[in-house]
């Protein structure tokens, strides 16, 4: 088909038609291979066409040479692009360039995005287009000369910042809170005048963010609320950041029918976040695509910031968040990058089922009263290695051991807690099978969520047969701290094993139960 297709082409006959058949072609190497075995090198009839009357053919004849991986028409796409008068293609062009070595070109590609952001007002069918070149003239340039990051600088002067916490448990946070005004929010913490060194201290909220002070958002006006929020964007941006140039950003949305969880708060379980879920961003009367609406938002912030704001979905430095209000307007506030945090850097590895470093931390917090200063501590189920290095920050450790059946959590748990600075003893074993020379003050674990067996009655079975044996392992008086989903199958084996007494349960979850226990052993 391919030879067909390209003899079809040569002929003059159905010109743009067989140009995407071929184009299907080429996205498999086969098909790249015969075709450029067919062609020799020679490409004039494919360069001709990007003359062609029809700018469609054009268009294709551009992405076909893309595809020919020689840098030799890097000149020839370039020129035919800068020659270009039909808007809706000439991002086309661009996406050939970029399939090829296209460094040489980037002084002519930068003077482009220059001279396409000078211009003042497009018509509103011709911005389309242009955003569209924009968006692909910067990935590009941002591909070639890479990505500046400012450093942070907001340490020195007060801020206003919104924690967000597991809601079941927002004074945990609050307490930590040295310095500033807190309101207590729904779904966290809100701190005026808060010092943030000191908050970058605190490990039990998920998310930090900056509220953006500006004028009423109207969620149904995507390029207004850009326009308006350019400005105390960048001023706030200024305020905690060094350094000149441009940030990368994207937008989140959050609240009803974006798509997203209005919660703003980590699934307990771990690395699972919310689902992406619905297709349309609704408010009233007024619907759209939400990608749509994105880019509507995101290419007036770029356009009013003066190109200082660059949309990015990669290495970008914040995150502008849109939180919808029930009166149809939008909250807006700023999340810097996951670099700003730096709390759980050392969490690098994880395996589907690991607990999320804040839920290790928010356990350990709460157990920090029953917690032994020189403990010798036992996680019997520790995957990558989570809940000992939290135990670990909050008091003094002695000896600790990590058991688990899974080889490669045991292998990324070494790698976090050499991260971590931490010295741990993992053993790739199961720990029914365990035997140890001396006991345990501690066990701090997050109980499995599955039995190998796979059921339900399995993973009661699990539970039961832990507490029947741990106590073989364990001091007198030895405290066990249990995050676990199945708090039930914890009360129940605490009734047959008598040797053991609950001494502080804290729900962390009431939708899936997730609970926080520390047990005593009673002897």
């Amino acid at each position: 088909m391919v030879r067909e297709n390209y003899e079809k082409i040569c002929a003059g006959e159905e010109v743009r038609e067989h140009l995407i058949q071929l184009r299907e072609e080429l996205k498999e190497e086969n098909g790249r291979r015969e075709f450029a075995y067919l062609l020799g090198g020679d490409f004039s009839k494919l360069c001709g066409l990007l003359s062609h009357e029809d700018p469609k053919v054009r268009k294709n004849a551009a992405l076909v040479l893309g595809k020919m991986e020689s840098e030799d028409l890097l000149p020839v796409l370039f020129d035919a692009y800068r020659k270009e008068k039909t808007l809706f293609i000439r991002a086309d062009y661009l996406k050939a360039m970029s399939e090829l070595d296209y460094r040489p070109l980037l002084p002519g590609l930068e003077q482009q995005l220059a001279a396409l952001r000078d211009v003042q007002e497009w018509q509103p069918e011709e911005w389309k287009h242009v955003s569209e070149e924009i968006r692909m003239l910067q990935t590009m340039v941002l591909r070639c000369s890479g990505v500046r990051h400012h450093r942070f600088s907001g340490e020195k002067e007060p801020e206003n910042v919104i924690l967000l916490t597991n809601r079941r448990q927002r004074e945990v946070t609050a307490e930590q809170v040295q310095k500033g005004k807190i309101t207590m929010l729904a779904g966290g913490v809100r701190v005026d005048g808060a010092s943030l060194k000191d908050i970058r201290q605190i490990r039990t909220y998920t998310e930090l963010l900056f509220p953006v002070k500006t004028r009423t958002l109207p969620a149904d006006q995507p390029a207004q609320c850009g326009e308006l929020l350019a400005g105390p964007i960048l001023m706030l941006l200024d305020r905690i950041y060094n350094g000149a140039g441009a940030f990368l950003f994207r937008v989140e949305l959050r609240g009803q029918n974006t798509g997203n969880s209005p919660r703003g708060e980590q699934s307990p379980r771990g690395e699972r976040g919310a689902a992406s879920g619905a297709d349309l961003f609704c408010v009233g009367q007024y619907q759209e695509k939400k990608g749509i609406y994105l880019r509507k938002f995101s290419d007036a912030l770029e356009k009013a910031s003066g190109a200082r704001l660059i949309n990015s979905v990669t290495d970008y430095e914040v995150e502008v968040r849109l939180v919808l209000r029930k009166d149809g307007t939008f909250a807006a506030m700023l999340k810097p990058s996951s670099s700003f945090d730096g709390r759980f850097d050392y969490r690098k590895e994880v395996v589907a089922s690991s607990i999320a470093p804040v839920n290790a931390a928010l356990t350990v917090y709460l157990a920090k009263p029953w917690l032994k200063e020189g403990a010798q501590i036992l996680d019997p189920f520790c995957g990558v290695g989570t809940m000992l290095i939290e135990r670990s920050r909050a008091v003094k450790t002695g000896t600790m051991y990590g058991l688990d059946l899974f080889g490669e959590a045991i292998e990324k748990a070494r790698r976090n807690t050499q991260r971590a600075g931490c010295i741990v003893n993992y053993v790739h074993r199961d720990y029914f099978t365990f035997t140890h020379e001396y006991l345990f003050d501690e066990v701090i674990t997050d109980m499995p969520q599955t039995a190998p067996e796979g059921t339900r009655g399995a993973l009661r079975e699990l539970y039961h047969r832990f507490f029947e044996t741990i106590g073989k392992l364990l001091k007198e008086e030895a405290v066990l701290v249990i995050y676990s989903s199945e708090p039930n199958y914890v009360l129940e084996s605490v009734r047959i094993w008598n040797e053991f007494r609950i001494e502080k349960r804290f729900l962390l979850n009431e939708k899936n139960n997730t609970t926080v226990f520390v047990i005593c052993r009673k002897i």
